[in-house]
């Protein structure tokens, strides 16, 4: 069986995390900015996370190159083309893009051109290619949040046009959701869907909070309510699906070693997974990567596959019209 023919879909990978090195060396040229190198195997050097991370902030200091190329219209389109097309080529059909509009304002941009410009970029993809796809807004937690409210705002006007969900994003730390039911209620108020970024490191209490105060309706990795029989039985009961990034856990040490991934346990438990590659750069990984290593990992036969491929469908943000094109690629 070829995995590259495997019909994908990938709910969770971040732009900033996903650039082609050759791109950033290409736009730091047109932007004067220095580098570190012009060689590509440097740039991708410091881009892609060591195998194993003393901890996630370390994973995360891979986005600091990227994103400072990414803060002019130009650059926001063409990485936003070129994750969609690579995406494409490998058979991911659909696609969720998450990023943090207000990491982009380094220069200027305002945040409606900001997501019109990542919005194009997807869109010239999609003419192009068998892929369809949405933006999902993250906010950083670490953040001040005096801004959160004009991001939902200015994502307003592209729902059910490119933008589809409000995700909160970067650091974790305990007890987080608390501080943001405000936003998490506006955004709903507005028409988004909601995912949070919850028990990736560690701490399953997020999840049910997430779940619960939130009202998150997917979760970024939840891994850890594997321990937290509160949370593992909220996520069941409420057909939360879990957005798992398998390679990225290993790498940022959410899990030991993929052999230790509760992935195989929760589909068989009835949990709703979904297997995603967080970040095609960083995690040096693709859709293909993903989906070989967990069914080799766990020996998962081509039917349990497609389960998992038919509950990434059921639980994407999309519209019903993409969800049952999507359909057609079961066997």
């Amino acid at each position: 069986m070829n995995h590259f023919d495997l019909p994908k879909i990938d709910l969770h990978c971040h732009l900033d995390g996903s650039v082609r090195p050759q791109t950033i060396i290409d736009l730091a040229r047109r932007q004067q900015l220095s580098l570190p190198s012009e060689d590509v195997d440097h740039i991708k050097s410091l881009m892609i996370a060591p195998e194993t991370c003393p901890n996630l902030d370390q994973y995360l200091s891979r986005f600091e190159l990227p994103l400072s190329v990414m803060q002019t219209e130009e650059a926001i389109e063409r990485i936003s083309f070129e994750l969609f097309e690579d995406a494409a080529l490998e058979n991911v059909k659909y696609l969720e893009v998450r990023f943090g509009p207000l990491l982009h304002m380094q220069k200027g941009l305002e945040l409606d051109q900001i997501m019109g410009s990542a919005i194009r970029g997807m869109q010239r993809a999609e003419q192009q290619y068998d892929i369809r796809g949405n933006y999902i807004l993250s906010i950083l937690r670490t953040m001040p949040k005096d801004r959160i409210n004009d991001v939902i705002d200015a994502g307003a006007q592209f729902l059910g046009k490119g933008v589809v969900a409000f995700d909160l994003a970067g650091s974790e730390r305990s007890g987080f959701c608390h501080e943001f039911i405000p936003y998490a209620q506006y955004a709903r108020d507005k028409g988004f869907r909601v995912t949070i970024h919850a028990g990736e490191q560690g701490d399953g209490q997020n999840v049910h909070d997430a779940v619960a105060l939130l009202g998150a309706e997917r979760i970024g990795h939840g891994i850890h309510i594997k321990g937290h029989p509160g949370a593992y039985q909220l996520v069941k009961d409420q057909s939360v699906a879990l957005e798992t990034c398998p390679s990225s856990n290993v790498q940022t040490k959410a899990v030991e070693s993929l052999a230790t991934h509760p992935v195989k346990a929760f589909h068989k438990d009835g949990v709703l997974i979904t297997i995603n590659t967080d970040n095609r750069t960083v995690s040096n990984t693709t859709m293909t990567d993903e989906v070989r290593k967990v069914m080799t990992e766990f020996d998962l036969t081509l039917e349990e596959y497609f389960e998992i491929y038919r509950v990434s469908v059921e639980n994407a943000f999309a519209s019903d019209e993409v969800k049952a094109r999507l359909l057609t690629y079961l066997p």
